[in-house]
């Protein structure tokens, strides 16, 4: 497989893929975060960076019924061989290219502005999966250099899960549970980290 540009810096991590794959990039300079890149297996198993560099990669696992979802809508989109583009004159959001891989199958589609709805509801999966990834990056980077941010992070963690926006969390347990159990937080903090670990563990027994 020859990975084009825009996904050269993925090839040594997709290149062995045998399953289905979906891949996301969004090159907006000026923007935060100014690029994004997720992939994401049938499985759930993803990965997300926001640099075009291999150390970058940050790893997590999405529910099944994210990933479904995702899946099947790449379906209905014919995994990206049509055009995505809706030719409207719009303001610049950034150029966005779903990617599919299949073995040696490959196709993708690079927009700026889709009017396909199929395409705006994967594109808000994962801008999801963005902003799920830097909360959590976020939480863990307060908890190791900025212990009076933790109470920020909190906010915005709880933020996604009151608004169904918050995927992935499987990963966010281990450091939920460490704020939560940590005195040297502020009590609202460990009461928000205490809550949302509690919600994702209950979420989870009932599926």
């Amino acid at each position: 497989m020859k990975p084009i540009a825009l996904f050269i810096a993925w090839g040594s991590v997709v290149a062995a893929q045998s399953s289905p794959q979906l891949i996301y990039t969004k090159s907006f300079p000026g923007s935060v975060p100014a690029y994004v890149a997720i992939s994401l297996d049938q499985d759930g198993a993803a990965t997300y960076a926001e640099t075009k560099s291999d150390d970058d990669i940050e790893n997590l696992r999405l529910e099944r019924e994210v990933t479904s979802a995702m899946f099947d809508l790449a379906a209905k989109l014919d995994h990206f061989k049509k055009p995505l583009e809706s030719g409207l004159k719009v303001a610049n959001m950034g150029a966005k290219t779903f990617r599919w891989e299949n073995g040696p199958e490959t196709s993708q589609a690079t927009f700026n502005y889709s009017q396909d709805e199929n395409a705006r509801v994967l594109l808000d999966w994962f801008e999801r999966i963005t902003e799920s990834e830097r909360a959590y990056l976020e939480l863990d980077r307060t908890t190791k250099h900025d212990r009076l941010g933790v109470h920020q992070a909190m906010l915005q963690i709880v933020s996604l899960w009151e608004n169904k926006r918050l995927v992935g969390t499987a990963q966010m347990l281990p450091l939920l549970d460490r704020v939560a159990n940590n005195e040297a937080f502020i009590n609202m903090a460990r009461e928000r980290a205490s809550w949302v670990a509690a919600a994702i563990r209950a979420r989870a027994k009932s599926e």
